[in-house]
């Protein structure tokens, strides 16, 4: 029952939780706010520096590409000016070319288109040769028609993406000549259409892998360079992407913006048209990448928040203890007090506050378990719980008394025996006696009314029930033949004819009937008891056992209840002042269904001891005359 109550009053928000919850809060916080600052300003820097960077990298890599063009274009300039100068384009000066192209070995094939003429192709011999392809690829690739529309009209350099049709990386480059005089060049004062188609490895360096991507389209949006040669050789086209797109509708020369792809990944990009030119040269890099520094830093931060605050958890749950230990104690106690017990172990462990709230609770204790002694301590308790009302409520109970058997004589033994010291004695010995019947009373779930001298009263059915009088009467007669036990073990451990120990007899009356139990005293004092004509007849069948040798007399009321379960012999009826009908009453013998033990009266008397009274002798209060044997 204890357990069950301790349970249902189990703390809820211990302190040691709340502690640990709002330092917690307070560190995660702290150090919550502290890294999302951290976060942010590092942030920020990272994306500026990020940005500039990335910027660089653009301009770097498209006054690059810009260099390059314009040193191919000079160079094809100054040949083709040798040519006119010399034999012309048809009739070439084969260590001309080798001279050439020896110089720039990057450019793969020439072709030259007059006004209104077809192409004439240089090819350079030695490049397809290394590259193990023709030179009909080139005359074909010029012959196919898309150069047909001849240099562009604004004078920019158009660039195309070669490298699908020869699968190589090549690029052709488009750009108008200005006609002179020379033999061979066609008519003066126009101008020739020049393609040249060579290959871009000397920018792999700036356009190569890394953590800034460089990448260059045209403007269909025609990949002409990319780290990746896969995209540039099956003919990739940018036109989708967001940035070319921003770019499109900006129609600046530059720029450097953040953007999502279509692929869901943010990126930083810059761009940077070519003079000049309509090639385009655009870098990138993903956010993540630029900002993996800082989720690195903002993990370990988080990191070590997590490691601060288990470090902090375990320091103020061991803090906690301090608190909470001295307190779940008081609490503990505090609930045995409730309970009704009173005797426990509370010494102060700390020096401050809760240290004296303990002494001082240990010091309640102590006078709560001397107080206890005095008092029915379950009915205070209950009582405490408010179980009790002021006031008295008709129960269903089953009453009992005892009363040892020549008290009288023993204590002028005591007295002659031991002198001034026979009142200690006495109480000690009439303190063992008590303890032991009053164990097998709360055992059996009564309620140890008072002591009256040497006698006891108890009851079953008021304060506690066992769940209907038959369950309450049996419980009553159950701790009667408890007593009988107890009895025949503390006699036989006693020295025969010891005067500081002398043997214990009793006997028990027992009766049911419909009582007035309450609080009853002044307002000074008040003792919760049981009061009515039932309570009357339990003590006057107590004083019977006496006259009738026996040791537990039940009346006719308990054995209604009882009778089928127990052994008992039916006594001469007994006349009782107030009662207008005799009273039967019945000697209990033993458990019916027990194998040990009497089976009948006689059995019991003289296992006890008890003489067999001569029933037409009796004479049990001749002078109050409150019983007369109906003998026979």
């Amino acid at each position: 029952m204890a357990k069950e109550n301790q349970h249902k009053t189990r703390v809820r928000f211990p302190i040691g939780a709340k502690l640990v919850l709002i330092i917690s809060i307070l560190v995660l916080v702290s150090l919550g706010v502290v890294t999302m600052l951290v976060s942010v300003i590092s942030t920020q820097d990272v994306q500026r520096t990020a940005e500039d960077n990335n910027f660089t990298v653009n301009r770097r890599a498209g006054s690059q590409a810009e260099s390059s063009f314009k040193s191919i274009q000079a160079a094809v300039f100054l040949y083709l000016e040798m040519l006119a100068r010399n034999r012309g384009v048809e009739d070439r000066d084969p260590e001309l070319d080798s001279y050439f192209f020896g110089r720039n070995q990057s450019i793969a094939a020439i072709a030259v288109s007059g006004e209104g003429e077809g192409w004439t192709l240089i090819p350079n011999e030695q490049f397809f040769l290394s590259n193990d392809t023709g030179g009909e690829t080139a005359e074909n690739y010029f012959t196919a028609g898309f150069l047909a529309a001849g240099a562009p009209a604004d004078g920019k350099i158009r660039f195309f993406n070669a490298s699908p049709d020869f699968q190589l990386p090549l690029m052709a480059m488009v750009f108008a000549r200005r006609q002179d005089s020379a033999p061979g060049a066609g008519t003066a004062g126009g101008f020739d259409t020049v393609a040249v188609l060579f290959s871009p490895d000397e920018l792999s360096e700036s356009f190569g892998t890394g953590a800034n991507s460089s990448y260059a389209i045209n403007e269909a949006g025609d990949l002409l360079l990319h780290a990746d040669s896969d995209l540039v050789l099956g003919g990739a086209n940018f036109s989708g992407l967001s940035i070319v797109e921003t770019m499109r509708k900006e129609g600046d020369n530059n720029r450097q913006i953040s953007y999502t792809d279509l692929d869901g990944v943010g990126y930083f990009g810059a761009y940077y048209r070519v003079p000049q030119t309509d090639a385009v040269v655009f870098t990138t890099i993903p956010h993540s990448t630029v900002f993996e520094a800082v989720q690195s830093v903002t993990r370990q931060n988080l990191f070590l928040t997590a490691a601060v605050l288990c470090i902090a958890i375990l320091l103020i749950w061991f803090f906690s203890k301090t608190i909470s230990t001295p307190v779940r104690s008081l609490a503990s106690a505090a609930l045995q007090i409730e309970q009704g017990e009173f005797e426990f172990n509370l010494k102060p462990k700390t020096r401050d506050e809760l240290g004296l709230l303990t002494e001082s609770f240990g010091k309640m204790s102590s006078a709560l378990s001397i107080f206890g002694r005095f008092t029915n301590r379950d009915i205070a308790v209950r009582a405490m719980r408010g179980e009790i009302k002021p006031g008295g409520l008709p129960k269903h109970a089953t009453v009992f008394f005892s009363d040892i058997r020549g008290f009288t004589e023993k204590s002028e033994s005591f007295t002659k025996t031991f002198g001034e010291d026979a009142s200690n004695r006495i109480v000690m010995w009439l303190n063992e006696y008590f303890t032991r019947m009053v164990d097998c009373v709360e055992k059996t779930g009564g309620v140890v009314d008072k002591f009256i001298g040497d006698a006891v009263m108890a009851h079953w059915g008021t304060a506690f029930t066992a769940g209907s009088p038959e369950k309450d009467a049996f419980s009553c007669v159950n701790a009667a033949l408890l007593m009988r036990g107890a009895l025949m073990e503390i006699n036989a451990k006693r020295a025969k004819g010891d005067p500081g120990n002398p043997e214990i007899r009793i006997g028990c009356g027992i009766n049911t009937g419909i009582v007035t139990a309450g609080q009853i005293g002044s307002e000074q004092r008040m003792e919760y008891t049981v009061i009515g004509d039932p309570v009357n007849l339990a003590s006057r069948t107590e004083a019977l056992n006496k006259p009738l040798g026996t040791d537990i007399l039940i009346t006719e009321d308990t054995w209604n209840f009882v009778g089928d379960r127990l052994l008992t012999e039916e006594m001469p009826p007994v006349s009782v002042k107030g009662k207008s009908q005799p009273v039967r009453m019945f000697a209990v013998i033993n458990y019916r269904d027990t194998v040990d033990g009497p089976k009948t009266l006689s059995e019991l008397r003289n296992l006890l001891g008890i003489p067999a009274p001569d029933i037409n002798k009796v004479n049990t209060n001749a002078e109050e005359k409150k019983y007369k044997i109906q003998g026979s």
